[in-house]
């Protein structure tokens, strides 16, 4: 599985809370165990899940790419992440599916057991924007 990228995916509304816009989203869409924040500042990665980040505010580059407000990267199990640099306003929703553990990897220690978890983690039922039928669905095939 590689990581899908939606690029200005999330319209938001000067009026709402952006981060709860994306809550809303990922939670109707069965991504749950939401948080708030900004992204770490060193190379991590999950072996037991699939997370979705969505931009609420500001900007930043991140070692897998550049984010703007509205932008939406999912992230397979074993995608690594960094922040390596952000404005003061950047803030991210992050979020997983409903079947999996949250885990943290960033040593070499992890790596072995991390490389035999990996490809166990299953697809995640819907697509954290777009649902049941959203692209994710197709690209990550079963």
């Amino acid at each position: 599985m590689a990581a899908c990228f939606y690029r200005g995916a999330v319209k938001l509304p000067e009026r709402l809370d952006p981060a709860a816009v994306m809550e809303v989203i990922f939670k109707t869409n069965g991504w749950g165990d939401s948080w708030r924040n900004g992204i770490y500042d060193y190379v991590h990665y999950h072996s037991q899940i699939h997370e979705v980040l969505g931009v609420a505010r500001g900007t930043a580059k991140v070692r897998l790419g550049g984010k703007k407000a509205g932008d939406v990267p999912i992230l397979p199990a074993g995608t690594g992440h960094q922040c390596l640099s952000s404005s003061d306003d950047f803030l991210v929703v992050g979020a997983y599916p409903r079947f999996g553990t949250y885990d943290e990897c960033a040593t070499k220690d992890e790596h072995d057991d991390a490389v035999a978890t990996i490809p166990t983690v299953v697809r995640p039922r819907k697509d954290p924007l777009y649902g049941s039928k959203g692209p994710l669905m197709t690209s990550w095939k079963r």
